[in-house]
């Protein structure tokens, strides 16, 4: 069982953004900016392109929902989608709000934030993705 798939299974703690039946978002523990959220499917799957092909469009659907909650939470100009990841063998969406391309550089030095700014950043993204 993945590190995902146990964080989606509650074994593990991790900073809630969203849910439903079917996948789990919360926030990257080494964030580029703050908002910087990891979407999954519980099911565990490595590659994203293994997916069936409805469960692929509900990803992106489920996706593209977080993404408004988190531009509604931390405006932007957009919130970047972001594929890749060798190191995790679970599929995952990196949404990382931009004010620049910038904003997307995965070499940058990540951001250190205390546990109630993580919980800060958590409840304002879950309470938008509530709100619709």
């Amino acid at each position: 069982m993945s590190i995902f798939s146990k964080i989606a299974a509650g074994e593990i703690p991790s900073y809630k953004c969203a849910e439903n039946d079917q996948f789990y978002a919360f926030l990257d523990i080494n964030p580029l900016v703050k908002g910087h959220t990891l979407v999954i499917p519980r099911r565990e799957v490595d590659y994203i392109f293994d997916m069936e092909d409805d469960e692929i469009a509900a990803f992106q659907v489920f996706a593209k929902q977080v993404a408004i909650a988190i531009k509604k939470a931390f405006p932007c100009k957009k919130v970047a989608e972001v594929v890749l990841g060798l190191e995790v063998p679970h599929a995952h969406i990196h949404l990382i709000p931009m004010q620049s391309e910038g904003d997307v550089d995965f070499r940058k030095e990540k951001l250190k934030l205390s546990e109630d700014e993580f919980k800060d950043i958590a409840n304002k993204i879950y309470t938008e993705f509530k709100r619709g």
